[in-house]
């Protein structure tokens, strides 16, 4: 995604100005209640306009049931598009004919379709895109489109068997009139149940100045939602669906992408001087005509299709990559000559990611991989994903042990792994953003926690007088997690959203890195590759990947807990260390039977009972420890609850070394417990979550107490300093 936390940080950390705008946008939170649906004019429905996550998994034969890998293709192929289209660098136009086959799955006749044009949110600043973006408090961009940013797309023809096909614009989501993200197309011929049409589409494609995803520099062009897609058809038992319905969201400022797979023929035909790098297979070398180079691209089984073209571009870079089960990848890496020093990092980073997410999730199923690091100026295009293709980071020099290392193998394996999670698996982006942001942002700090990586924020002249301390990525989620005080449940859909999408990514990653520590590491990778196996080729809901994980970890009940707190509503930990007490448990003054007869002890009596059994144990234990003697310690611990239930241990340890563990798992809702020992030793500490399973708890530091005061938990920079040094960060970025 474009507002990528470690590119854009700025917007992870709503301001209390941006987040009072966006409560205007916020109009509903995900329920676990049935939302209407809108009919259309056609008496097949939009999908809710507010649609989040979903609570009942699909039917098992959703999207054709699970691909075996004995199928003709890898995907069910619902569209196919074949696409020649010229790009004018001057004017930073594509002009493109298309021929778009779609396949009715229904099982009744379909006369009107709808695409998406999402170049035109774009095209002025009244579309949904540009509202939302206002509403945001305007600062997704560095700077607003000016007289001729703007960029458009225009169905000049549409046609099918000959015949005009008739064109309106709707907005399914509600917005502004004047937004013309979705057409209409009313077919002269229905497609009947299991047939396809084929429309023959003439387009014109004005790119934007480069402000977000896609667009152009200089002579830098990013040419990406640049033709007309058509939208997707969900059936009953896919999604929550209950009746056949179209998913076509207008272009939310903070939404992604949601398409059918198929197959892409296409080709670009540029000035020769120019470079081109796209998604798929390149189809021979370029024919040459009056000047001109046309570049041949074929991929199936993606669900998009993305390019670049920049005179500027050094030769690629280029390297392979073969592991078990996936076929040899040919991997291309763009960039400017300025940023050579980025080039092989990245190489090397997506290698490293290739082997990863093929190994603890599935193979790798395409022949290529085409990384793209955009120019000084092109910032806006970096950190987004296509198929096959996606853009990094862009650095002049890259230091050991520097943010910018730090940063730019993160964004490379972030932006491939969204080939998983949005490319393979194709989770719908608009609706269910944790499926992919949160899932991904996860899976690449897993990554680099077993890299051993970490960040070291410290600016150059700390790290040149060798001050450069560094903590783990997950720890570094903290600062944009919202754990004080959600207010949007990680489920929700992405434009809906009170504190904006940053926290899909770095809440999301918490949540799962808290499942994944109490599920355990094997449970989880099983089931993740469960998911994979079962889903790939798909679109799995948050209730298909909820239902996934519970049966093959089988840990069910814990699972469920845990979307149902975190996912499906604003669950917030909070759990702490009340007080910490150990007494000596002392001989006392009064009368008691002894032998039978009726005892008196007065107060100087025990006072010398004591003072003589201290001596003797002195003098017979001349190194023991402080805090031990020949008396035993009644130690009591209060844990206090101020959140939602989640299982926690507590580790309290002793003077003479020795510790106890026990659980707190309340299942009756109780809000706190007491915990008592009597042992021949002191109390030094207790801690709750000693294994740090639980991030997404509100305070770390209240975790512990120790019996005398110590200074040493408010050190404990390992976990806050990651939000200080996010919001340090979040400063230098808005300069």
């Amino acid at each position: 995604m474009n507002a990528h936390p470690y590119r854009k940080l700025a917007a992870v950390i709503c301001t209390a100005a941006a987040a009072a705008a966006l409560a205007a946008l916020a109009l509903a939170q995900v329920q676990v209640i049935a939302i209407p649906e809108p009919y259309t004019d056609t008496g097949i429905p939009f999908a809710p306009a507010q649609a989040g996550a979903v609570t009942v998994p699909s039917a098992p034969d959703a999207w054709g049931g699970p691909r075996t890998g004995g199928e003709a293709t890898l995907s069910d192929r619902v569209v196919d598009y074949r696409i020649e289209a010229t790009l004018d660098p001057v004017r930073h136009t594509v002009d493109g004919k298309q021929q778009l086959t779609w396949r009715n799955r229904s099982a009744h006749p379909v006369r009107t379709v709808y695409l998406h044009l999402y170049l035109n949110a774009f095209e002025h600043a009244g579309t949904t895109f540009f509202t939302e973006h206002r509403a945001m408090g305007g600062g997704m961009f560095s700077t607003d489109p000016k007289d001729g940013d703007w960029g458009h797309i225009d169905l000049r023809s549409v046609t099918q068997g000959g015949a005009r096909v008739e064109q309106s614009f709707v907005q399914p989501d509600d917005g502004p009139a004047s937004d013309r993200t979705v057409v209409r197309l009313d077919l002269p011929q229905p497609v009947e149940a299991g047939a396809s049409t084929t429309l023959a589409i003439d387009f014109h494609s004005q790119l934007p100045r480069l402000l977000a995803r896609s667009g152009y520099f200089g002579s830098f062009h990013l040419v990406a939602q640049w033709f007309p897609k058509i939208g997707v058809l969900e059936l009953p038992g896919e999604r929550g669906a209950t009746r056949p319905r179209w998913n076509v969201h207008e272009y939310h400022a903070e939404s992604e992408f949601y398409a059918d797979f198929g197959s892409y023929d296409v080709k670009l035909t540029v000035p020769k001087e120019y470079t081109v790098g796209a998604t798929g297979e390149l189809q021979g070398a370029p024919v040459e005509k009056a000047g001109m180079l046309t570049h041949h691209y074929v991929q199936g089984d993606v669900h998009d299709f993305a390019w670049t073209a920049d005179k500027r571009y050094a030769p690629p870079l280029t390297g392979s990559w073969s592991g078990a089960g996936s076929p040899p990848v040919s991997i291309k890496v763009l960039y400017a000559p300025e940023f050579q020093a980025s080039a092989a990092p990245s190489l090397k980073a997506a290698q490293d990611a290739l082997t990863y997410y093929s190994k603890t999730l599935g193979p790798y199923p395409y022949k290529t991989l085409t990384v793209v690091l955009p120019p000084h100026n092109a910032g806006a295009a970096a950190g987004m994903e296509y198929p096959t293709f996606y853009t990094a980071d862009s650095y002049t020099k890259v230091a050991p042990r520097s943010p910018e290392e730090f940063d730019l193998d993160l964004v490379n394996i972030h932006e491939f792994g969204h080939g998983y999670f949005y490319g393979i698996i194709a989770s719908n982006e608009f609706e269910e953003p944790l499926l992919d942001e949160g899932l991904n942002e996860y899976w690449n700090m897993r990554m680099v926690r077993e890299r051993g990586q970490q960040l070291y924020p410290a600016p150059w002249w700390l790290r040149a007088v060798g001050i450069s301390p560094g903590f783990d990525g997950f720890h570094y989620e903290l600062g944009g997690a919202v754990r004080e005080n959600p207010a949007d449940p990680a489920g929700q859909n992405a434009w809906s959203r009170l504190q904006g999408i940053g926290p899909v990514y770095n809440r999301g990653a918490l949540l799962f890195h808290d499942l994944e520590a109490q599920l355990g590491k094997e449970a989880t990778e099983q089931a993740f590759k469960e998911y994979y196996k079962r889903w790939r080729f798909r679109h799995p809901s948050i209730a298909d990947l909820r239902e996934t994980l519970a049966e093959a970890s089988g840990q069910r009940a814990l699972v469920e807990r845990v979307f149902a707190q975190q996912v499906y509503r604003t669950g917030k930990v909070d759990d702490r260390v009340q007080s910490i007490r150990s007494d000596e448990v002392l001989p006392q003054p009064g009368s008691s039977i002894v032998n039978g007869k009726r005892a008196a002890l007065t107060q100087e009596q025990v006072d010398q009972q004591i003072e003589d059994a201290r001596a003797k144990w002195e003098q017979a234990h001349p190194q023991a420890k402080p805090g031990t003697g020949p008396y035993p310690f009644r130690t009591e611990v209060v844990v206090r609850r101020r959140g939602d239930a989640v299982p926690q241990t507590l580790l309290v340890r002793f003077a003479d070394g020795s510790s106890e563990t026990v659980k707190w798992d309340p299942q009756n809702g109780e809000r706190w417990q007491r915990f008592v020992w009597q042992k021949p030793a002191k109390a030094v500490s207790a801690e709750l979550d000693p294994e740090r399973r639980h991030l997404l708890d509100i305070n770390k530091l209240d975790d512990s107490r120790t019996l005398k005061a110590d200074g040493a938990a408010a050190r404990r920079w390992t976990f806050d300093l990651a939000a200080l040094a996010q919001a340090f960060l979040t400063l230098i970025a808005t300069i």
